[in-house]
């Protein structure tokens, strides 16, 4: 995240900060400490201003010594800080032309360590960063954190108002069916409702009543919708089909339209058959006999299932799948508990609702070893399609997932050529090795490549269209940037 000898092309950003200290350590930067911590981490550099054209300028510390002790002691005061994530490695001191700087690298805090608040006050000290500049997290984005400190996830919860007859029967028993063919022979098989339940984490016994009753996840898995919102208020399901550009969807799908029960379940199956309906896999046989259950359908159950059981079901706006004529985008509330490196690389399990995740998994659908992204990637890898995008959105959490169906455009080598050209700015050079692999580029993916926040990359992609690099296609979200 900093290198001295890219100094004069830094410009601040969502993982770079820069601050003069001129009068010692400024109050603004435990808010910057608290919205690296909660985001992707970041570093703060102090003695440093931004110029109006945004580039920096070192202005020097004065007794970096202590200013350094200084550092330290507030940073190990709880009554500062919630908690120090650094180590001495992490803070160093710089001489370049202008005087000292301090560097100060802030690592991502992990899920039970967040959130990273300062003052002692978990709501009003809780900060995270949008692009150049820090925030306050709303109650809802702290309480999304307070959530996903505990092992035992949020859909383990007993809900004693509910009884298990309360749950969609029909549901309950096409489960059954597909763990019945799933697993022949499996030891609950032939238990009754209530006991079956119990044993794949549907329904647990209350300490209050010695009864039996659903489990959150129970109930998202097999209640009816109206029963479901009454726990989780911002519940929502959304299908939308968009194939043709002249209409506005083609199919619509609704956990709230009271024509079937809007549960997880019925939705996961009813939304799938809808998105492998017009995927083109070449038909295949093994051993003479057709094979219609391929990687791609694999991959498509694993991202649909990943979506679901990731879902924090108390933040708003609700889980939305849309197919459109070339890609499948799924986007569902909720930041990445691993951190979306992590996820990518693959190794760790940590969904947000493990007893769904157990559900899932015992009718042959979801990974345990956390593999399950790696795999979705490598398929399209394998198929030639675009690379899948994951975007990670804050207030309100927010994880999209893109699956493209467009083909890889090769790499050519006038365009490694102009990718390379020093008549180019570091951000530009990285928005054009962007589109060595790709066909095009978003607003959004010029963000994530150059860290620049949306209006420094439309003031780059803006001047790389008017050199003549770049043509542009499509308005607002939907525009994006193609090599001339």
């Amino acid at each position: 995240m900093f290198d001295l000898t890219k100094f004069d092309e830094y410009k601040e950003d969502n993982r770079r900060e820069v601050k003069k200290a001129k009068g010692g350590l400024p109050a603004s930067l435990w808010e910057t400490y608290s919205s690296f911590a909660n985001c992707y981490g970041g570093v703060i550099i102090l003695g440093v201003r931004e110029r109006a054209d945004g580039s920096w300028e070192a202005t020097g510390l004065e007794n970096e010594d202590q200013l350094r002790k200084t550092f330290w002691d507030t940073i190990n005061n709880p009554n500062k800080v919630s908690i120090n994530l650094l180590t001495d490695n992490d803070v160093k001191i710089y001489e370049i032309s202008g005087g000292i700087i301090m560097v100060i690298t802030v690592p991502r805090a992990i899920r039970d360590q967040k959130p990273v608040y300062i003052n002692g006050d978990i709501f009003k000290g809780t900060f995270r960063r949008n692009w150049e500049g820090d925030y306050h997290c709303t109650p809802s984005e702290v309480r999304a954190m307070l959530r996903d400190q505990t092992e035992q996830t949020m859909d383990m919860k007993i809900l004693e108002d509910w009884d298990i007859a309360d749950l969609n029967q029909e549901t309950i028993q096409s489960y059954r069916n597909l763990h019945r063919s799933w697993k022949r022979g499996h030891v609950w098989e032939m238990l009754e409702n209530e006991e079956y339940l119990k044993n794949i984490g549907a329904a647990a016994r209350s300490k209050l009543d010695g009864k039996l009753h659903p489990t959150a996840a129970g109930m998202l898995m097999f209640g009816n919708e109206y029963d479901i919102v009454r726990e989780f208020p911002e519940y929502f399901l959304d299908y939308r089909e968009m194939l043709d550009p002249t209409i506005r969807w083609t199919d619509r799908l609704q956990s709230s339209s009271g024509e079937w029960s809007g549960n997880v379940f019925d939705f996961f199956f009813r939304v799938y058959n809808k998105i492998i309906k017009d995927v083109k896999i070449p038909f295949k046989l093994v051993g003479g006999i057709r094979v219609d259950d391929t990687p791609v359908h694999k991959a498509l159950r694993e991202a649909l299932a990943n979506c679901l059981v990731n879902t924090d079901f108390y933040v708003v706006r609700g889980v939305v799948i849309k197919k459109e004529q070339d890609s499948i985008i799924m986007e569902n509330p909720g930041y990445v508990r691993t951190g979306k490196r992590q996820m990518l690389k693959g190794g760790i399990s940590d969904p947000r609702n493990k007893a769904l995740m157990k559900m899932f998994n015992m009718i042959g659908i979801g990974e345990r070893a956390g593999s399950g992204v790696p795999d979705i990637f490598s398929v399209w890898e394998q198929e030639g399609w675009k690379e899948p995008e994951i975007e990670e959105q804050y207030g309100p959490d927010r994880t999209i997932l893109t699956l493209s169906f467009e083909k890889k455009v090769a790499i050519s080598s006038d365009r490694v050529a102009i990718s390379s050209d020093k008549g180019y700015s570091e951000h530009e050079r990285k928005i054009l090795e962007y589109l060595n692999q790709k066909k095009e580029i978003s607003n959004a993916d010029a963000r994530e490549i150059t860290g620049l926040s949306a209006a420094g990359v439309r003031k780059v992609l803006k001047k790389m269209v008017e050199k003549g690099v770049l043509y542009e296609s499509g308005k607002n979200r939907s525009r994006r940037y193609f090599l001339k």
